[in-house]
This record gives structure tokens, C-alpha cells and sequence, in this order.
């Protein structure tokens, strides 16, 4: 259960668990195209900063604005959340989950879809911080709990728009990281869900790669993050989950090439991925893993 709850609160974050009035103006919205809703520029110049680019200064920086004009939209928050967890800051990811929490619950009243889903996500990055930092015997039980409630809000936001695409991005997302980690579930309907109102696409299908990646269905793993790409294509992140694909499929020549491609990236990802990316790399090119350990400091 520790796994399980882990690898979702790490894909959830690093998703930034992605997941104001709707306008009938362009709105600054990374979500939607249809009746924006004006989510805020520089958050969502975050958003795509992490998500579209792959670069994290950017996105740093971006948040640093919107702390000023737009600390009340929970996304803020989850995605620092994000960023504090690839950095190994704990503390700060617990802050950001209360912080995404509060500012969820005082959205839930004029914005009933978006605060009950900002809920579930600050919720599930609680039960995430605490598993992480009590272990399985002391944070099991309590994080348990908390999985309750954050299901329970999914359900109150899914009751308002089944279709939006914001919504079924982190649930699709949920549902199949719990598809992947635990037996008798259906990874296809989330992967439905996903394909079929989850937005934007270079998330998306990012994150059925990821599913299919896992479940070892890696031919379709590979047809999801050619989509992915093909929306973000300078993204180092989406090259290194290419080259983990086509390396379990035997083209190790192919993959090491994506591998040094990411690396080019390597000042504007965070210093624990890159060293992730290089050890890979080093893995890919036959060495033995004392040698990469020590090329990579991973």
C-alpha cells in the first residue's frame, strides 16, 4: 500500500496534480478552449512551463508572480508542491498541500467544480507527505482515511461537469495510477476517460504512456507519447520517457539518443532528475552500476 501510494502521490505531483468565473473572453486557462476559465497568466505560464516546456526556472519564476497576484487559485499551490517534491523538500510540499487545501475550500462556494477538485488534490498530497514521512505503520491508517475524502470531493466535482477537461486530467490520471498499483482494477476506462475529455493533450497522453509504461504495454506506451510529443516537442522530459519505452523495447541505440537529448536540457530541470536522466543513460550504454552510480552521483 506504501508503493501504491507513493508512485501516485510521485506521478500526481509531478503531473503538479494538474489539476474564478468562467469568461466569455480568452481566459488564461491551460485546461480548456471552450468557456475558459480565467485560472490566472502567470500560473498558467507555470503550468506550461513545467508541463509544455519542460523547464523549471521558467516556471519558478512564473510562480513567484503569482504568489503576488494570484496566491488564491489552489493550482499555485500544487504546482510549488510539485516542484518542492522533485527537489526533495518536504516541508514545502507539506505547506503546499495545506495551502492547496485552504484555497480550495474557500473556492468551493463560487466555484463549486474547482474547489471540491483542488480539494481532493491537496488532500491526496497530505496523505502523500504523511506515508512519506511516518512510514507504513504509523501513516497507513490515517492516510487511508484521507484517500476517502479525496475521492469523495472527486465525486462532488465530477457531479457538476462529468465532461471537463480539467477534472478528468487528474482523475483519469488517479484512476490509472490505482489501475497500475492495484489488481482487479481497469486501467482502460481511465485511459478512456483521459483520451476522451482530458486536456491538454501533451499531459494527457503523457500520462497514459506512463500507465501503459508500467502495465508493460509498451507499443502503446510508445503511440501515447508520440502524441505527447508531437503537442510539446521540445520537452525534456517526454524524450526520456521515450527513451525508457523504446529501451524496454530492445532499441537501446534509439533510446541512448533520446537519453543524451534530455541531458541538453540539464540546467533547467531539477539536479535529481537529471541525475536519474544520466544514470539511465549510463545503464543504456552497457556500463555496470557502480560506474554509473558514480558518473551520475545518483
Amino acid at each position: 500500500m506504501r508503493k501504491s501510494m507513493l508512485r501516485l502521490g510521485s506521478g500526481l505531483m509531478a503531473l503538479s496534480l494538474s489539476l474564478g468565473a468562467a469568461l466569455p473572453t480568452v481566459a488564461a486557462d491551460p485546461f480548456r478552449t471552450d468557456s475558459p476559465y480565467e485560472i490566472g497568466e502567470h500560473t498558467e505560464a507555470a503550468f506550461e512551463a513545467i508541463f509544455k516546456e519542460g523547464n523549471y526556472d521558467s516556471a519558478r519564476a512564473a510562480l513567484v508572480l503569482a504568489e503576488d497576484s494570484e496566491a488564491d487559485e489552489p493550482l499555485v499551490h500544487a504546482l510549488a508542491a510539485s516542484i518542492a517534491y522533485l527537489e526533495g523538500d518536504l516541508s514545502e510540499v507539506e505547506n503546499r498541500a495545506k495551502l492547496t487545501t485552504q484555497m480550495a475550500e474557500s473556492l468551493v462556494d463560487s466555484d463549486p467544480l474547482r474547489g471540491n477538485l483542488y480539494t481532493a488534490v491537496g488532500t491526496f498530497l497530505e496523505g502523500a507527505y504523511i506515508l512519506q514521512t511516518q512510514g507504513v505503520a504509523k501513516g497507513t491508517p490515517r492516510a487511508l482515511s484521507m484517500l476517502q475524502q479525496v475521492f469523495s470531493a472527486l465525486d462532488d466535482a465530477e457531479a457538476i461537469d462529468p465532461t471537463d477537461p480539467e477534472l478528468n486530467l487528474i482523475k483519469g490520471y488517479m484512476d490509472l495510477l490505482l489501475a497500475v498499483n492495484l489488481p482487479f482494477s481497469n486501467p482502460e476506462e481511465a485511459i478512456e476517460r483521459m483520451t476522451e475529455n482530458g486536456s491538454p493533450v501533451y499531459v494527457a497522453q503523457r500520462g497514459i504512456a506512463v500507465g501503459y509504461r508500467d502495465l508493460e504495454q509498451y507499443d502503446d506506451a510508445l503511440v501515447a507519447v508520440n502524441k505527447a510529443i508531437a503537442a510539446a516537442p521540445d520537452h525534456p522530459e517526454l524524450m526520456y520517457l521515450k527513451a525508457q519505452i523504446l529501451r524496454r523495447l530492445g532499441n537501446e541505440a534509439e533510446a541512448i539518443e533520446l537519453f543524451d537529448a534530455a541531458l541538453v536540457y540539464a540546467e533547467q530541470l531539477p539536479a535529481g532528475l537529471v541525475r536519474r536522466i544520466a544514470w539511465e543513460n549510463c545503464s543504456a550504454q552497457g556500463e555496470d552500476p557502480p560506474v554509473c552510480v558514480e558518473a551520475s552521483g545518483y
